[in-house]
């Protein structure tokens, strides 16, 4: 999994990207992104980058694990 930030938003994606490039290339408003990480790896660095998260991190990164989706822009990270 991938975290993604745009200009706008915070998205976690499944998509298996090869390099940032592919990545910049589907999000026009690309400013960085980060792994691809393991579950555990994008949690702890949800929680320590944003640690009043709602719904948690855990949660939220389960929810796509456990969907049929391959992204999702996250929620509460005010």
């Amino acid at each position: 999994m991938h975290i993604v930030i745009t200009e706008k938003e915070v998205i976690l994606t499944k998509h298996d990207y090869q390099s940032f490039r592919e990545i910049q290339n589907d999000f026009f408003d690309y400013v960085t992104s980060l792994g691809p990480w393991s579950f555990e790896e994008i949690v702890d660095y949800l929680e320590i980058e944003y640690p009043n998260i709602a719904p948690s991190a855990k949660e939220q990164v389960e929810g796509l694990i456990n969907s049929g989706q391959f992204e999702v822009t996250l929620k509460g990270l005010v």
